[in-house]
């Protein structure tokens, strides 16, 4: 009985049906139906799912927040691709998916070795699961990144030039670029916004693509970590395709298609317990 009280609560029970369903399997489908329908009416998805209509703004409520759709009046449409949730919020959505990612990804980084760490929230958690490392060097483009590896003397810290956002403490600029381009570094931890089903992966900001970009190719190993969330995740810049990753590193195993792209181009699946 104890067992079953710590576990963590997947399933809830709708008042007026009384039937049990995965909270995150209908979740994962009323993405999918809004997706190909443009719009879905609270109403319909209640009577989709046999559920009340207040269970119905729950889900999209927490879609809403993971950026995975728009709530409007009366229902829920697509997240669109010019639009991420803001940083705030990004720091606290799947935080604890985020802490066990980032120590699954610490484990593949051996002491004394350089590598790049980009903008995003999952980044951050690295750089604070990477502060017990021994005499890493590492260049970012991310203030928070470098104040927190910083904390470590034992760890050299190399931050890019250029405009820094406000917004994240993100620097971003053609001089981020060119500063990246003077590198060649064992290993290259990107973050994404978004990994479509055919691999392709994206993100919002032009700027950070290119500095994420050029990190890619100048790096001798890529490291993409990312949450569930991110999976068939719309936004309106590629950055490239999964096949240019060595390993992707997450806390879900990803959807069937995905895989298959990933097992086809020889990229590693990580998946954090």
């Amino acid at each position: 009985m104890k067992e079953k009280k710590a576990q963590r609560v997947i399933e809830e029970t709708d008042g007026k049906s009384g039937r049990h369903a995965s909270v995150r399997t209908r979740r994962a489908r009323i993405v999918t139906l809004v997706r190909e329908q443009g719009f879905m009416a609270i109403g319909t998805l209640a009577e989709t799912f046999d559920v009340t209509p207040q269970t119905i703004r729950r889900d999209i409520n927490a879609l809403t927040d993971q950026g995975l759709l728009q709530r409007h009046h009366g229902g829920a449409g697509p997240m669109l691709s010019t639009e991420n949730v803001d940083y705030t919020n990004r720091k606290i959505l799947c935080l604890r998916e985020k802490q066990i990612i980032a120590q699954l990804v610490a484990q593949h980084i051996p002491s004394r070795s350089s590598l790049f760490i980009n903008m995003g929230t999952t980044n951050e958690e690295v750089a604070k699961a990477l502060t017990r490392h021994d005499r890493l060097r590492v260049i970012t483009n991310n203030l928070n990144v470098a104040k927190t590896l910083s904390s470590n003397n034992g760890l050299e810290v190399i931050v890019a030039g250029g405009v820094v956002r406000h917004k994240d403490g993100g620097i971003v600029g053609e001089s981020t670029i060119e500063f990246i381009r003077q590198f060649k570094v064992d290993y290259g931890i990107i973050g994404i916004s978004g990994v479509d089903l055919d691999g392709t992966l994206l993100d919002f900001d032009y700027r950070e693509v290119t500095a994420a970009r050029s990190i890619m190719d100048n790096s001798r190993k890529v490291f993409l970590v990312t949450d569930h969330s991110k999976f068939g995740r719309n936004a309106m810049v590629r950055l490239g395709n999964i096949k240019e990753v060595d390993a992707m590193f997450t806390d879900e195993t990803p959807p069937a298609e995905l895989v298959e792209v990933m097992k086809q181009n020889g990229v590693e699946l990580h998946v954090a317990k």
